[in-house]
């Protein structure tokens, strides 16, 4: 196996510490042949599909890229902002908040950038860039809250696969979940007081999570599990009781049972009960993107007004919300532990000195730079 290509090694140069956030990823455009691009990455996927490879090659190649390119491509273009994507935008946005928040706290050794799963910028592509620079720390902080072998794996498998193939290897650390993590609960509690404060309160509150299948949690996938106790969290930091709120799964694709009750059937049938008003969120989906603006915002509103429902609120996604940002912050801290990447002016001047100590020393040992 050859090894990527390595950059110079330049003695006596200063460690340094970046968080990669990832998200799971978003076309170029809305139009087929960037959906077909993406399709092609993402549903190619063993941790998204699991069915044998030749029989879904068919599946995929044959019928849902030629068909299924130009539909998805439509609903894209129905939430595209003259920015481009609504995930690659939040995503960005939410890096570079983190960022400020981090230096403000003293973390001036550290830098935070973006990357996604399937589309651009990919993650080996900011990898590569990050060792181009020096970084000798990677933090990864996956943008899903609750674990699942579909999504935070995938990306996992994408880090080892990158390293596997670089011969000098960063000091890694990765973020398996956060799903209770009070920073993160207590953001979505703020979301739903600012959306109430504003419009008032709903007949019921729903928690719609992304949908996955059923036998992911037969093989013990804790994704389910994880779900129902963000939603317990939140209920209580509200103060609902049971009958106020509800969990549902969105996304179903393919004939196969997913995780139920499944999300737009739940809401028809409220509508048809007399629910007078629903408001949705999404707390596995910490940027809004298709899955909340379109099926969710769009989709789902439609089927809830058409059952007989009259009223319904759709809550937005975290994004850049600073209660957010703050919870971030608390996540990625628990998880720099150890590292240096806090520093004051004595500090720098002591590692440049340092650093100079060591170049000569090499040098002095036949080394070229």
């Amino acid at each position: 196996m050859a090894f990527r290509k390595e950059p110079p090694y330049t003695h006596g140069s200063p460690a340094s510490t970046a968080v990669v956030l990832v998200n799971l990823g978003t076309p170029d455009a809305p139009d087929a042949p960037s959906l077909r691009r993406y399709l092609r990455q993402f549903l190619s996927d063993p941790r998204v599909v699991e069915i044998p490879r030749a029989v879904w090659w068919f599946i995929l190649n044959g019928i849902i890229l030629p068909f299924r390119s130009s539909k998805s491509a439509a609903k894209y273009a129905s939430i595209w902002t003259e920015e481009g994507s609504p995930l690659r935008v939040h995503t960005q946005r939410q890096a570079a908040a983190l960022g400020v928040q981090l230096a403000a706290r003293g973390h001036h050794q550290l830098q935070v950038t973006y990357a996604m799963r399937y589309g651009t910028p990919s993650l080996p592509q900011v990898l590569d860039q990050l060792k181009e620079q020096g970084c000798t720390r990677i933090l990864v902080l996956p943008a899903y809250p609750q674990y699942s072998g579909t999504t935070t794996a995938s990306i996992f498998d994408a880090v080892f696969e990158h390293y596997r193939q670089v011969r000098n290897i960063p000091e890694l650390r990765l973020i398996r979940n956060y799903h209770d993590q009070d920073g993160y609960i207590q953001a979505l509690r703020q979301s739903v007081l600012d959306h109430w404060e504003l419009n008032g309160r709903p007949d019921k509150l729903v928690m719609s999570f992304h949908g996955v299948p059923k036998r992911t949690l037969l093989l013990g996938d804790p994704y389910h599990c994880e779900c129902y106790k963000t939603a317990r969290l939140l209920a209580q930091s509200l103060g609902l009781s049971e009958g106020e709120y509800l969990v549902t799964f969105q996304s179903r694709f393919g004939k196969a049972e997913w995780l139920q009750p499944y999300t737009a059937p739940t809401l028809q049938e409220l509508g048809r009960q007399g629910v007078r008003r629903v408001d949705v969120m999404c707390p596995g989906f910490t940027s809004d993107c298709l899955e909340t603006l379109e099926e969710i915002a769009m989709e789902v509103k439609h089927d809830f007004l058409q059952a007989g429902g009259k009223e319904f609120h759709f809550i937005p996604c975290l994004n850049e919300a600073p209660a957010w940002i703050g919870g971030m912050v608390e996540i990625v801290e628990q998880h720099l532990a150890g590292w240096p990447t806090m520093s004051n002016v004595a500090a720098r001047d002591e590692a440049a000195r340092q650093a100079l100590i060591s170049v000569e020393r090499a040098k002095a040992l036949g080394a070229s730079q």
